[in-house]
């Protein structure tokens, strides 16, 4: 059928374009689905592992002994002093070149905060209180993860007191989330009350514990409440293990262990059947042995170097790789009247380290010509129950005493009194610990609460040129120990020799008094 159908005309007058006009176009091309037969690409993930100097597999590089054995062994081969030899004459128009232009030099430093006008303060963050309700027990040990964004503390509950532990009281000791201080994150159950426990270096998940029974055990997280293994009661300690310290090795499995039945035991975590070494806290030359109760590790000063704290109020510092056992206890030094509940080494500079005891706290040297103290605080009227250094001020230190105050104490700004003194509880203060960022700070209690405080910004921050100012101020005192050593012994042989000419001039009998002697004798004889 054919139609044809002409417009309508009135239709067309009634037309009106429309202005603007909204519609869509597509501008990119049109495509079909297609498939295509590649050949597979197999990817894998590879890595090099590059440690410290690039050493051996079988050369520990924490252990300074096996690294020096090791470069006098590579300097005296042969190709090694060849090659050298070749490279050096390379390479050293190019060193000159990088020497003539110091590519590291700072045109524009960062501004420096000053908090010189700033109030030195300390605020409650939150506090922890130990589950156990039933008995009072204290917060007897407290660490920080090692792991710095990680804001976890490990707290130990124990009863210290001899005899005095009840025989239906809680043994359990908890980790705890500063996020969250209601409930404990994990529970750990021992067969005997946690005098100490401490976060492993390497692996956040394992916590060593010291136990009262002298027991050293290890706890894992993600294994339960009990742990994954202890020590032989038989081989432990005998006293309650009072502190222990995680070793630098190459596994993250070493620690050392002390107590006051005066010896000091290492241990590895993988075979904890027996320890791996002892040794006993007694002086080179003394039958009398020491019990310790604090310890002190850092790697800084040495791998195999460490000083104990003991009960008698002595510092042993100690070296535990010495050719001969009898020379492992390097010095020890006396002058607290106590108990020794501080011992922390300067974290900027080992060579110097505090000692918390009886009413003070005194900074040492580890200068084997020095014996005495460089600073010591005043004498307060209560007991120190501990202290450490700041981890990012040099010159800052803290004590916690018995009246339950903490004292902020900074060596920048004076040394006569303490910058703070805060009242955290009523109760006695019994162990501390610093976040590593320094600006944080854990503090227990003998009635179970640990507190959280966060410092202000003065006590934390690093001052400009602080680190100088406080290392010059520890070798002048240093160098005025010495002097006053030197005047004192210079005195002593002075007043020997007066006292020797004196006691010549005594016996001496002159001319003049041996003839009327003589006489005397000889008319005595004559008569008779």
């Amino acid at each position: 059928m054919i139609a044809d159908i002409r417009p309508n005309e009135e239709h067309a007058k009634e037309y009106i374009p429309r202005n603007p006009v909204v519609t869509v176009t597509q501008c990119v091309p049109e495509m079909s689905e297609h498939d295509a037969n590649t050949v597979a690409v197999i990817l894998a993930s590879k890595a090099m592992s590059h440690v410290e100097g690039g050493w051996p597999k079988d050369i520990d590089y924490s252990e300074a002994e096996h690294t020096i054995r090791y470069r006098k062994k590579v300097d005296k081969d042969e190709d090694y002093i060849r090659t050298v030899g070749i490279l050096g004459q390379k390479v050293e128009e190019l060193v000159k070149q990088n020497n003539a232009v110091d590519i590291y030099q700072e045109y524009f430093t960062s501004p420096t905060a000053d908090h010189s006008a700033d109030i030195p303060s300390v605020k409650t963050m939150t506090v922890f209180k130990d589950p156990s309700t039933t008995y009072q027990r204290s917060a007897s040990c407290v660490d920080w993860h090692p792991d710095s964004t990680v804001s976890k503390v490990v707290v130990s509950y124990s009863i210290v007191q001899f005899q005095q532990q009840p025989m239906d009281m809680l043994l359990s000791s908890y980790v705890w989330d500063v996020n969250n201080p209601n409930t404990p994150e994990f529970e750990m159950a021992p067969t005997s009350q946690i005098c100490c426990a401490k976060f492993n270096l390497k692996d956040g998940n394992l916590v060593g514990a010291g136990q009262y029974n002298g027991q050293f055990g290890v706890f894992d997280m993600r294994k339960g409440n009990s742990a994954v293994d202890t020590t032989p009661i038989d081989l432990s300690h005998r006293d309650p293990v009072y502190d222990l310290a995680w070793l630098q090795s190459k596994t993250g499995t070493e620690a050392m262990t002390v107590s006051t039945d005066g010896s000091v035991l290492w241990w590895d975590i993988r075979k904890l059947a027996e320890a791996v070494e002892s040794m006993p806290l007694r002086e080179k030359g003394s039958d009398v042995t020491q019990g310790g109760v604090i310890l002190e590790y850092d790697p800084a000063a040495g791998p195999t170097n460490f000083m104990v704290g003991t009960e008698q109020g002595s510092i042993f510092s100690c070296n535990r790789k010495a050719k001969n056992p009898v020379d492992r206890v390097k010095y020890v030094l006396t002058g607290h009247h106590g108990p020794i509940y501080g011992l922390r080494r300067n974290p900027f500079n080992s060579k110097y380290f505090l000692s918390i005891g009886d009413w003070t706290a005194r900074v040492w040297t580890d200068d084997t010509a020095v014996k005495t103290p460089i600073l010591t605080t005043k004498y307060h009227s209560t007991y120190l129950t501990g202290g450490t250094w700041s981890p990012t001020r040099p010159g800052v230190f803290f004590t916690t005493k018995m009246d339950g105050t903490l004292d902020v104490w900074d060596l920048y700004y004076r040394h006569n009194e303490p910058t703070l003194t805060v009242q955290v509880s009523d109760h006695p203060l019994t162990c501390f610990a610093v976040h590593d960022g320094g600006a944080n700070m854990a503090i227990g209690t003998s009635d179970g609460a640990t507190s959280i405080l966060q410092l202000s910004g003065g006590l934390s921050e690093l001052a400009l040129n602080e680190k100088s100012a406080i290392n010059n101020m520890f070798d002048r005192e240093t160098q005025r120990e010495k002097n006053l050593d030197k005047a004192i012994k210079e005195a002593k042989v002075k007043a020997r020799k007066e006292a020797a000419r004196k006691d010549d001039m005594a016996d001496h009998v002159t001319e003049e008094q041996l003839r009327s002697l003589e006489a005397d004798f000889l008319a005595a004889v004559s008569t008779s």
